[in-house]
């Protein structure tokens, strides 16, 4: 039998006005990184502590203004997760702030426990480390908004990755639950949204998400649809697959205890050989589905 039920979040389970999706760490049985989504209408406020947590404002539709020590930040955001990339601000543990939707928005605050005082921080878009992954129907885009790039935190690792209808990304499965010279402890969060398809695009989309150990002690194979999330405490992570027709969109989220910010994984051995596989093989046309910053 699948543990489905442990590790997959349907949309809306827990949901609390303004936030359409909450995965606490209460939720999710560890210690580390949690997801708020709020979603606000035009003008609409939140107030929001992040008490012992550092945290993203991260807008996945609309813009929005973030108000933080007497000080006002304006993010300009975005119209799509499927389109753009967007500007984001970072906030340290032991902060309130004031979120005013400029428009009817989204706005994702990917979190995790902090043991540094960091400055607040305006990340602007330029600043988005974006690439593309793999080949063939392995392509995908990332885009880093707190892993590889010039942002500070503590513990918190954020990106998130755009897949094409049909292609498998997350591949080959990988595993971060240890902590060696290669590899490190991170919890993680899958969100998803999947971009609707066929005649009109009136038809909704799903994708697959898989979770494993080799010992079976977890075994997730999850049909998964917007807004639905799905959390990895260990084991093998991959593939996402997205349904042929629909792009899938998910933000990672990810915290552990190493102090150095770093992600280290290791792939299923079974599986690694799909690295060189790909290699010489063209990108899916399809991609970049967004404006892409240069190396």
């Amino acid at each position: 039998m699948n543990e489905n039920h442990k590790y997959h979040v349907k949309a809306g389970d827990g949901a609390t006005a303004p936030f359409d999706t909450v995965i606490t760490t209460a939720r999710a049985g560890w210690d580390w990184c949690s997801l708020k989504i709020a979603a606000l209408s035009a003008r609409e406020s939140a107030q929001i502590a992040t008490e012992d947590d550092e945290m993203l404002v991260l807008p996945l539709q609309g813009s929005v203004t973030v108000t933080v020590d007497d000080e006002t930040f304006e993010l300009a955001g975005r119209d799509s997760i499927f389109t753009d990339i967007t500007d984001y601000l970072y906030i340290p543990r032991g902060k309130t702030f004031t979120l005013t939707a400029k428009t009817d928005g989204r706005f994702a605050l990917p979190s995790t426990k902090s043991t540094k005082d960091l400055p607040v921080r305006y990340c602007p878009r330029t600043e988005v480390k974006t690439g593309l992954r793999g080949s063939g129907i392995c392509s995908r885009q990332v885009n880093n908004y707190a892993l590889g790039n010039d942002l500070e935190t503590s513990h918190l690792l954020v990106c998130e990755v755009l897949t094409p209808g049909g292609n498998w990304s997350s591949y080959p499965p990988h595993k971060h639950d240890v902590h060696s010279d290669i590899e490190r402890e991170l919890k993680e969060i899958y969100y998803f949204e999947i971009a609707p398809g066929g005649p009109g695009d009136q038809t909704e989309g799903f994708g697959l998400q898989r979770v494993y150990s080799s010992g079976k002690d977890i075994d997730v194979c999850a049909e998964v649809r917007t807004r639905d999330t799905v959390l990895v405490p260990y084991g093998y992570h991959g593939p996402s697959v997205a349904a042929p027709g629909h792009t899938m969109y998910y933000l990672n989220v990810m915290g552990g205890p190493a102090e150095d910010s770093a992600w280290l994984m290791t792939d299923d051995p079974c599986h690694t050989w799909q690295r060189q596989a790909w290699e010489g093989d063209d990108v899916d046309p399809r991609l970049p589905m967004t404006p892409m910053n240069e190396e």
